[in-house]
Parts: C-alpha cells; sequence; structure tokens
C-alpha cells in the first residue's frame, strides 16, 4: 500500500495599502474599476462590482455586475468584461484586471476576489490566449491584493486537456 503524500499549495499575494502605492498603470486600472461599479445594475444585492481590463493592444474594456429578479441569470462584472473583450477583440490577451465593489448595505474597503465561477473562466481567458493576467483587487478604499496570474486564484484547475484523452 503507497503512502499518502502531502502536497502543499500556497498563494502569494502583493498587498498595498492603499491604491497611491500601486504603479501608475494599475493605479488607473484600479481607478477606472472603482468608477464604473456605479454603472452596476445591483437593485437586489446593492453590492455594485466593476471590472476594468488592459489588453495586449492597449485597450481598456470594462464591465459591472448584472443582477436579475432570477438570481441564477446575474453575470459577475469579471465574465461581462471577458465576454465584452473576446468579443470586440477576439484572441487578444488581457494583461491586467482591476475589480473593485461598491457595498450600499456595508463597508467597500477591502479587497474582494472573484468568485468561483469567474476564477473558472479567468484560467480559461489566460488559456485560449496563452497569457497571464495581472488581477489586482480591491474596494473603494483601502488595502490592494495583486496576483500575477489567475491560476494563483484557482491552483486546481480544470482545463480543456481535462476533456482530452
Amino acid at each position: 500500500m503507497d503512502a499518502m503524500e502531502l502536497k502543499k499549495i500556497q498563494l502569494s499575494v502583493e498587498v498595498y495599502r492603499f491604491a497611491e502605492e500601486l504603479q501608475t498603470g494599475d493605479a488607473e486600472l484600479l481607478s477606472a474599476a472603482r468608477a464604473i461599479t456605479a454603472a452596476a445594475y445591483a437593485p437586489y444585492s446593492h453590492f455594485f462590482v466593476g471590472a476594468a481590463a488592459r489588453l495586449a493592444n492597449g485597450e481598456i474594456v470594462k464591465g459591472t455586475n448584472q443582477e436579475n429578479a432570477s438570481y441564477p441569470v446575474a453575470i459577475c462584472a469579471e465574465r461581462t468584461l471577458m465576454s465584452a473583450a473576446a468579443t470586440q477583440f477576439p484572441g487578444v490577451a488581457i494583461e491586467a484586471m482591476a475589480i473593485s465593489y461598491d457595498n450600499k448595505n456595508g463597508n467597500s474597503n477591502k479587497p474582494i476576489s472573484p468568485c468561483g465561477v469567474c476564477r473558472q473562466m479567468l484560467t480559461e481567458f489566460e488559456d485560449r490566449t496563452g497569457r497571464p493576467m495581472k488581477i489586482i483587487m480591491s474596494g473603494q478604499k483601502g488595502e490592494v491584493y495583486i496576483v500575477h496570474t489567475a491560476k494563483e486564484l484557482l491552483p486546481l484547475t480544470f482545463t480543456s486537456g481535462d476533456l482530452k484523452g
């Protein structure tokens, strides 16, 4: 009988106290994500999420969460953004994506992370464009977290390779 092996999976996150500590391009992207939260449609949760991405061709694409009275129909800001980017600029990689939120029921002063469905879609987007995507996460103020690839947020990713024989 084989002995069990324990593997440790670690996540490294850059932590900045304030957005002003970020590199100029990252700070601008986060500012755009914070601002676009105002365009979100969140009449049920009152949790407005915005995302802004810089593509490899220099274009900036934005997305917001879009809720629905039938809750499963809602779509997150990250997936709205990726769908728009893939439609408008087919095959172009996302270099960096900033995600922010404005919680009308409470505070918006700490980083949030993409949900599991978005993490899966982020890693697939990386795979299909062949480039890692920096993820910048923050609220309307406060600390900022950065990871340098979406795969860091979903280390045991299910990929298209798993579907092949």
